[in-house]
């Protein structure tokens, strides 16, 4: 697929299927992830892959983690439970902080973010489906010990890939006029104007 055709088509899929991602999409997804910009070479990001019977045992760990969670329906606590059924393929996104003089906190969030932007729109070109998600997951220290993360990482997010099982949202028609603007030196002008 072209990179132009990926990057202004795709969309987020909340729901998706197997049959499971290959190692070559894998590789090809890691490979656009590691393409994220990256100010001094830090290499902030970290990326964490969930399958199989992995995300029974993460999703466990899940509800444990969730306050209170003996006093949730059943309901609720199988939704817990199932949250990384939803794809064959969860990858954990994580950004490791770390001091720089020239290298602010918010950047080193911003790079892994960009590498999950890619991986979305990687997927998209591979014909497979993608989301990204986060949630109160991405701050329970029950999660953060089960992956074995330091006190310096931050999740960043939790990227879910599969196979498209549902009908596409059709991606809103969005004017760039309506959020561009050019700054003549003095004030901010509308590019339509």
């Amino acid at each position: 697929m072209d990179a132009i055709k990926a990057i202004t088509e795709r969309v987020s899929v909340p729901q998706l299927t197997g049959p499971d991602i290959t190692m070559a999409q894998k590789e090809t997804l890691f490979q656009a992830a590691l393409r994220a910009p990256d100010h001094a070479w830090l290499r902030p990001s970290r990326y964490i892959t969930i399958s199989g019977d992995a995300r029974s045992t993460l999703g466990e760990i899940f509800l444990q983690s969730t306050s209170e969670w003996e006093s949730l329906s059943e309901e609720r606590q199988q939704k817990l439970r199932g949250m990384l059924q939803r794809a064959p393929l969860v990858i954990v996104a994580v950004t490791r902080v770390q001091d720089h003089p020239k290298v602010p906190r918010d950047e080193l969030l911003l790079s892994t973010g960009a590498g999950i932007q890619n991986m979305l729109t990687a997927a998209w070109a591979l014909g497979l489906g993608a989301i990204w998600r986060t949630g109160d997951m991405v701050h329970s220290e029950g999660v953060r010990q089960a992956l074995e993360l330091t006190t310096d990482d931050v999740i960043t997010g939790f990227v879910y890939i599969g196979h498209v099982n549902c009908t596409l949202k059709q991606p809103p028609v969005m004017l760039s006029t309506d959020f561009v603007s050019e700054w003549n030196g003095e004030t901010l002008v509308k590019t339509n104007d």
